[in-house]
């Protein structure tokens, strides 16, 4: 499992996105750890469902991702009673 996730480090996929992403913030060992846990996980879900894996692209688990940390900004905020405000016309980094 750790050697399927260390190479998606440079896939255009949620995994490859997921693994970019913990490893700018916690390393590239402990990206290499987390994604190959997911994978395992993945891979158990499918075994004991007998389901196949339903890929999400990278585009949908980016904007998954900003969604979750603007959610999570929003609440932040109004637990220090503040208020937050998208931008008229602000586009997501992605776009």
């Amino acid at each position: 499992m750790r050697l399927a996730a260390r190479s998606l480090w440079r896939s255009n996929s949620a995994l490859g996105a997921f693994f970019r992403r913990v490893a700018a913030r916690r390393g590239v060992p402990k990206a290499i750890t987390a994604t190959a846990y997911k994978l395992a996980r993945i891979v158990y879900a499918m075994l004991k469902d007998g389901e196949e894996y339903a890929a999400q692209g990278m585009q949908e688990y980016e904007q998954a991702y900003r969604e979750r940390q603007v959610k999570n900004l929003k609440r932040k905020a109004a637990a220090l009673s503040y208020e937050l405000h998208e931008k008229e016309g602000a586009t997501s980094p992605s776009a």
